[in-house]
Formats: C-alpha cells, structure tokens, sequence
C-alpha cells in the first residue's frame, strides 16, 4: 500500500492549480475629463494652471524628489520639474455605480 501511496501523493501534487482571474479596468477608474500636469512642465507652470497644492511634501533622496499634492491627484518634481502625475484612487459607492442596494 505504502508503494502506492508515494507515486499517487506525486501526481496529485503535480497537478496545476486552478485559480479564478479577476480583470479590473484599471484605465477606467476615476475621471476621463481631469487634466493632470504634464511629464516636463515646470513648478511656476503647475502653480499658474492649478494653484497652490493642499500640502507640499520636503524633497527626498539624491535627486531630490518633491510631491505636491492636491484633491484629486499628486505630482512628483525631480528639481524644479514634474517627472509624473498621479490620479487619486476615487471610492465609488454602489448608487454611484448605478446599483440599488
């Protein structure tokens, strides 16, 4: 019995696992119509097009790397120039989806 035990316990190991692939739209999420700083644009450009920020983080690092952020998204300088631009993630309550609960 223990003979065939070790070879069963083998294959049964070997077997791939089967796991559910869940697809979240990522490039879906928040709003299309929000415009963010552009890759290159200068801190006076950030400033005149959106205004002071809610809270402006020290510099960071070797380059120094500065966040400004604001209500809606974050942006990040290397110096005196934005190198990204990043939306917040927006919770979405299910009557916001359309979804009565």
């Amino acid at each position: 019995m223990q003979r065939l035990l070790i070879p069963f316990l083998t294959i049964a190991l070997c077997v791939p696992a089967h796991a559910e692939i869940i697809r979240i739209p990522v490039g879906q999420q928040g709003q299309a119509e929000l415009t963010l700083p552009s890759r290159g644009d200068s801190k006076d450009q950030v400033l005149e097009r959106f205004g002071l920020a809610d809270e402006e983080h020290p510099a960071v690092g070797q380059p120094p790397i500065t966040r400004w952020d604001y209500r809606e998204f974050s942006v990040y300088f290397e110096g005196n120039r934005v190198i990204n631009s990043v939306q917040h993630h927006q919770r979405i309550t299910p009557l916001q989806r359309g979804i009565q609960p």
